[in-house]
């Protein structure tokens, strides 16, 4: 249930996209690791555990049970060091478990008991891979900068999904698939002769965990040190290990004929191998391309987890549940019975629609398909909780036959009435599973009628993929022409193709880049936003004309991701006069001149809330700790001019921070938004390479800095282009104090920057924005907001403004009407101060984009003083507003 409501909760907040993955994986999985490793190692064993180390048992799950609500916390609120809290309370308590382990062994083979089996040393393997996995998983918590994200990303999967849940898997398997596919006998895993019959142990269980602990320390070496020749070799080292399970396990079969016990058991965990094999396929085909571009390893998290890891859970408990409710066949048939609940059916929509998932098509038809295995999944519930009555059922009318016939004996006092043959405890019929089994295949059928219902309604609600106006009625030529394009360096490679008319046209597109990207034609197919190392198919169908394509992330296609489809024969679409690799080409329709000047000219209402310009004092202490939160959230520049905005914080500007020299800063930055950003503290001397590059969304990163010089400091968005991401609204300002800063009574910081308008109610205008052509000027991200609501000072008062020029083009000169400036303080030093004889004054300050500075003025007289930037074109557009001074 809590991985249910977690899924919701990813659905809805995009920061918590691995929540899900960790919730799942550590608190699922690895309880039942524990549980049923420590399960079977006693059962090989035959050991009876005391009750002290019973509780020892119980304090392991307590622990890491808290461990992973540690560390699920530290996930959420990006509390680096609660993660890592939580990281070493979860690998303490596998540890801690292997140990238990082989203490058990230890104790067994003293007590002259049975050897341990094959099965047990996997277990503990199992455990002793957790600790270092959880390492490595604090590690990519703290944010560690290409290559190494990828690197350690590449080994922590490995060592946790192919190391602790794999290896715990394949140790249960080896002693449980004869079991399920009806190899062995004997279907109560409780009783004595359990390790008896003759697929019971099947031959060399100890060279495949030989080959899996090779492959893993290969490919978790080799991942680390970025050598992708030997971690390929330790992909198809494992898959070797996992293809000798299967092949020993038939091998060792009996020859007389098998029944399955439970369908649903049997076929859930062959679905589940089938989806490992060709997960470790795919990880091998990846790693071959490069440790380093192996950040696509996480496109095989929900092959593993879900089809691997969670069909392999829920067909061994079908299996396990009514197996050790004890009272011999009758009872687990019964269970099984009733766990076969719509088997077909679900096994179709689970395996279907996870294929689907991981398919490229329309975005709603993985949707619907993931919601549907979703349902098939969910279904367990209900059947474990009819298994687990119709088993109990049959117990109690074993226990009330055997009461019965106890009882029946004791009232005759030893006299024979012609029952004395009688059994002690009559037959018990367990339900017949055959009707079940019988309309399996109608089950299968309308499993795949959903699955062809739900692509349906995708591709409906989504539009369907059709060629538009594409064709121009031209003759098919039966010819086919595929082409592999990389977006990347905000280019598309190839970014031109020659086809003939009525050729049909597929393209392959793969984002090799580091932020997220798209490719868009004008005939209306698109492949959705792609993350680095996602890939999609589009097909274009037959073309007849030129055809234009292009990234639709704001400001890519100005920078140059655009792409054409030049048909020889053809129509004549427009693609060689489109303006290809130009910056204006193809911008969205804008926001009129005149409507813009209109909206200058209206009212924001009674209900309008200007941006706080007021500046506290630096606060205490010298670590300052703050949380940016990146979103794209819809906002207006000016009454009615609304636009979607990309913030820190949600805000028109970004929130100004203020310290003093010495002071350290650390700021958390996520990633909310759907495209990738990043951050660039100008008050900070920081190498780019780590705490400036672009995270994508879901991420975050930790930037810190200490403040050596005073100053007002820009900080902003670094992502290319840069021109959109700071005008659609990544910027704000740092205040440094000078170290012999005189106290003022009223401080204000004004962050002047431009606007550049795209469709109502669309994103900004990253054409207008390259050729500097803005349609708005503004000081703290919208124009004219203290003209509607003026700052207020008194006579007397003495007022600092802090003014920083985000841009991104345009410079300032602030000036205060009817004000002079008798200090003045930018780039580091006073260029005006007063109390000196003869001091002067200072009528304007001038800045550029990037620059900052601070101003302190007197009003002798009450009135309203205008503040402006002396660029009188860019006060006419918005950058002014007032102080009203009263007495």
């Amino acid at each position: 249930m809590v991985f249910i409501v977690v899924g919701l909760i990813h659905t809805f907040l995009p920061s918590a996209r691995w929540l899900m993955v960790h919730v799942f994986a550590l608190g699922a999985l690895a309880n039942s690791v524990m549980l049923w490793s420590q399960h079977f190692t006693e059962r090989f064993l035959r050991a009876i555990v005391p009750a002290d180390r019973r509780r020892g048992q119980l304090m392991r799950i307590g622990v890491l049970n808290a461990a992973i609500v540690v560390t699920i916390v530290g996930m959420l609120a990006d509390l680096w060091t609660v993660t890592l809290i939580g990281a070493v309370l979860v690998g303490t308590a596998l540890a801690w478990h292997a140990l238990a382990l082989l203490t058990q062994i230890l104790r067994a083979h003293r007590a002259g008991g049975p050897a341990p089996s094959g099965p047990v040393w996997f277990y503990v393997a199992s455990a002793l891979m957790l600790p270092l996995g959880a390492g490595l998983g604090a590690t990519i918590a703290h944010g560690p900068s290409e290559p190494w994200y990828s690197r350690f990303l590449v080994a922590h999967q490995a060592v946790n999904l192919l190391g602790f849940i794999g290896l715990a898997a394949a140790g249960t398997l080896f002693w449980l698939a004869p079991r399920l596919l009806g190899f062995a006998g004997d279907h109560d895993p409780s009783a004595d002769g359990a390790e008896a019959g003759p697929a019971a142990r099947p031959p060399r269980p100890a060279l495949v965990l030989t080959a899996m602990l090779a492959g893993i320390t290969a490919l978790t070496a080799s991942a680390l040190a970025g050598i992708t020749a030997l971690a390929v070799i330790g992909a198809v080292v494992i898959l070797l290990g996992w293809a000798g399970l299967p092949a020993a396990l038939w091998a060792a079969r009996p020859p007389r004929p098998w029944t399955v016990p439970s369908v649903y058991a049997a076929g859930s965990v062959t679905a589940a191998l089938v989806w490992l094999l060709g997960a470790l396929i795919g990880l091998a085909v990846i790693l071959a391309s490069g440790v380093e571009s192996a950040g696509r390893f996480p496109a095989l998290t929900v092959p593993l987890l879900v089809g691997f890891g969670a069909q392999l859970l829920f067909g061994v408990m079908t299996y396990l549940l009514p197996a050790l409710m004890g009272g011999g066949g009758p009872v687990s048939r019964a269970g099984w019975a009733r766990m076969d609940l719509w088997a077909g059916w679900r096994l179709i929509v689970i395996n279907g629609g996870l294929l689907m998932w991981i398919t490229p098509l329309p975005s709603w038809t993985k949707v619907f398909a993931s919601a549907l295995a979703m349902v098939g999944l969910v279904l367990f519930l209900p059947a474990m909780i009819l298994g687990a009555r119709a088993a109990m059922g049959v117990r109690r009318a074993q226990a009330a036959a055997a009461q019965a016939a106890s009882t029946d004996h004791g009232d005759q006092g030893g006299q024979d009435d012609g029952a004395g043959d009688r059994p002690a405890t009559d037959p018990v019929p367990a339900p017949d599973a055959a009707p079940a089994r019988a309309g399996l295949g109608v089950q299968a059928a309308v499993g795949l009628a959903c699955l062809a219902l739900v692509a349906a309604l995708g591709v409906s609600i989504g539009g369907p993929a059709s060629t538009g106006d594409a064709a121009g009625g031209v003759t098919p030529t039966g010819r086919t022409v595929e082409v592999d394009i990389e977006a990347e360096d905000m280019r598309f490679t190839p970014d031109r193709i020659e086809v003939d008319a009525g050729d049909e046209v597929v393209l392959h597109v793969t984002n090799a880049d580091d932020q997220v990207h798209d490719l868009v034609l004008e005939s209306g197919q698109d492949t959705g936003r792609l993350s680095p190392g996602q890939s999609a198919t589009l097909d274009v169908g037959v073309v007849g004309r030129d055809l234009n394509g292009w990234c639709s992330i704001a400001g890519h296609r100005q920078q140059g991701m655009v792409f054409a489809i030049d048909v020889r024969g053809g129509a004549d679409g427009g693609a060689a006069e489109s303006g290809h690799g130009t910056a204006g080409a193809g911008a969205p329709d804008s926001i009129a001149p005149a409507e813009v000047l209109a909206a200058l000219g209206r009212d924001p209402g009674p209900d309008f809330e200007p941006v706080d310009a007021h500046v506290e004092p630096a606060p205490a202490g010298r670590t300052h700790e703050y949380t940016f939160e990146v979103t794209e959230v819809p906002g207006e520049y000016a009454p009615g001019l609304e636009q979607v905005q990309w913030t820190y914080n949600g805000g028109p500007v970004g929130p100004t921070l203020r310290g003093r020299i010495g002071d350290v800063f650390e700021v958390t930055l996520v990633n909310n938004g759907t495209m990738g950003h990043s951050i660039d503290f100008h008050a900070g001397q920081n190498a780019p390479d780590e705490v400036m590059r672009t995270i994508e969304p879901g991420e975050s990163l930790v930037y810190r800095f200490t403040a050596r010089r005073a100053g007002a400091w820009l900080y902003h968005c670094s992502t290319e282009p840069m021109t959109a991401h700071i005008a659609a609204g990544m910027f704000g300002a740092v205040i440094i104090d000078p170290d012999d800063l005189a106290p003022a009574d009223a401080e204000f910081a004004l962050v002047q920057s431009e606007g550049y308008l795209g469709a109502p109610g669309g994103e900004v205008d990253a054409g207008k924005a390259r050729a500097d052509e803005p349609d708005l000027l503004m000081f703290n991200g919208y124009a004219l907001q203290y003209v509607h609501r003026p700052l207020t000072v008194r006579t007397g008062e003495r007022v600092r403004i802090w003014v920083v020029d985000a841009g991104p083009n345009r410079s300032t000169a602030f000036h205060v009407i009817g004000g002079q400036f008798d200090t003045v303080f930018k780039d580091g030093a006073y260029l005006v101060r007063p109390g000196r004889p003869g001091a002067g004054g200072s009528q304007v300050l001038d800045i550029a984009p990037g620059q900052g500075g601070v101003v302190e003025l007197e009003f002798d007289e009450p009135g309203t003083y205008p503040f402006v930037t002396h660029h009188m074109a860019d006060a006419e557009r918005g950058a002014q507003g007032l102080i009203h001074v009263t007495e």
